[in-house]
């Protein structure tokens, strides 16, 4: 036993070794951002009043705000003045917005900054759980409090506050910047985002990158690791909605067929789709994320993680344990939708159930409908869903481009650990991977674990300290990119 010891003992000195050799901490000094003078109280009321404005997109009608989203194109014009006379604005789909801010080098790639004007609707009967109105933009307790304070309009705001403030002090981009406004982003995008795309495909239009919502700065959310943690993410997981559809003779309940029913061979289908679901591995973004981030921690946890070679399936055992990290392991399988039978003594005659997969990079549509016919077997009719999509590209971590994001982040947020992320929602972003080969996700918004319910959820808001962090990042972000070398 005491021999055993101690070659474990040695095992773990030469792993530690090793991991110091191979990875170390990528998390260099960089210069502090030069300070900039804001007005906290006008960035603040804007953020507001913008919230005010009840854009909520409809999947089906694509006129169904369309006065809330004039008023708050009217809004914007009025409180970002030097914005609109400067750069050209231009009404895609007469509700999203792209604004172009033209370069002093029409020789290099443009970038875009992206933000979206929609927010999803209070969940009816929650609306007594809110502390504040959700569309009242209230400021109250160090915070702006509302349904899109967070999601998305923080970053459209700070991004115009940004070039508000930019204009003024006499600056001009060397490379041409986009502002992509969508109003549909929380139904997917179709009639905004993906239109832009389509006229600057027109126009002949190739991005250096694009930066759009997504990850965030966490704090006390990653196990084991006591810093600030910026999520950079390099890639978006893919959307697939399947309807099963079981069809069995019907009948009168007094006279049961034991598991030959409509509703029995669903049961089975959904039971065995949700305790057989398709392999999570630490391969990936994932694997690059906590190879990132492992330096930085302490402890075994810190061993096992820069050294996934030997420690891979103990550590995709503990991962797989929490929804946040086995979400970004494996193609997820949620069981969202059941319809079957309408009266108390009637067998039904069918069942319709919906299942949702979110998909990692590396999988495809093809590959998960398959997995559905093979654990639901015979006499079940699968129906793609609309609205699906494949795993997006990876976006590359050794580029200009996120050498970029990752320094305007240490320069604002000191100590703070930057290291790649896969985002398991869907952005607007995804619809420019035919102009763009650098598509980022990240929002410089500070989220503990106790705030990541407010997101499309009840209560949520900003800190006005952190909306100013806000604009200072993309202050800094169209500053610096325009010091870059030129993108190959």
């Amino acid at each position: 036993m005491l021999l055993a010891l101690m070659a474990l003992v040695v095992l773990l000195a030469a792993v530690v070794a090793i991991n110091t050799l191979r990875h170390g901490s990528q998390q260099l000094s960089v210069p502090p951002a030069p300070a900039i003078t804001l007005d906290e109280q006008v960035i603040t009321d804007t953020l507001a009043g913008a919230v005010r404005f009840r854009t909520i997109a409809d999947r089906d009608h694509a006129d169904a705000s369309a006065e809330q989203f004039q008023q708050f194109h009217a809004f914007l014009a009025q409180r970002f003045p030097r914005v609109h006379a400067t750069l050209k604005r231009e009404a895609i789909s007469q509700y999203s917005l792209l604004f172009t801010w033209a370069g002093t080098d029409s020789s290099l790639k443009p970038i875009a900054l992206m933000a979206h004007q929609d927010v999803v609707p209070v969940a009816p009967g929650t609306e007594q759980h809110w502390q504040e109105d959700p569309f009242a933009g209230v400021v109250k307790g160090g915070f702006v409090w509302g349904r899109g304070a967070w999601d998305d309009k923080s970053n459209l705001v700070s991004q115009l506050a940004a070039i508000e403030q930019l204009i003024t002090e006499g600056f001009r981009p060397k490379q041409t910047i986009y502002l992509v406004f969508g109003h549909d982003e929380e139904v997917s995008g179709l009639r905004g985002a993906l239109e832009v795309v389509k006229v600057l495909q027109q126009r002949g239009v190739k991005l250096d990158f694009v930066i759009d919502e997504g990850l965030l700065i966490t704090e006390g959310v990653m196990p084991g690791i006591d810093k600030p943690v910026a999520l950079i993410g390099i890639a978006e997981k893919g959307y697939l909605s399947v309807e099963l559809k079981a069809s069995a003779t019907p009948g009168h309940s007094s006279m049961p067929s034991q598991g030959n029913g409509a509703i029995a061979m669903m049961s089975t289908a959904l039971r065995r789709l949700d305790d057989e679901q398709l392999p999570a591995s630490l391969r990936g973004v994932a694997q690059e994320m906590f190879e990132t981030i492992a330096p930085e921690m302490s402890g075994f946890q810190r061993v096992a993680l820069s050294n996934l070679w030997l420690f891979s399936p103990m550590v995709q055992r503990q991962l797989e344990k929490k929804a946040s990290t086995n979400a970004v392991m494996r193609t997820t399988t949620a069981l969202t939708v059941v319809h079957a039978g309408e009266k108390d003594n009637v067998l039904p005659g069918e069942a319709h159930a919906t299942v949702n997969f979110r998909l990692v990079p590396g999988d495809t549509r093809a590959h998960v409908m398959e997995h559905v016919k093979s654990k639901a077997g015979d006499g079940f009719e699968l129906t793609a869903l609309p609205g699906s999509a494949e795993p997006s590209a990876i976006s590359p971590t050794q580029s200009p481009s996120y050498g970029l994001i990752n320094r305007t982040v240490r320069s604002l947020f000191p100590g703070t650990v930057v290291a790649p992320g896969l985002m398991i929602g869907a952005t607007d972003s995804r619809h420019f991977a035919p102009i763009s080969d650098h598509i980022y996700r990240f929002s410089p918004v500070r989220a503990k674990p106790e705030d990541l319910p407010r997101f499309h959820g009840t209560n949520e808001r900003i800190s006005t300290a952190n909306l100013m962090e806000l604009v200072r990042f993309y202050h800094q972000l169209i500053r610096l990119a325009s010091q870059e070398p030129p993108a190959p």
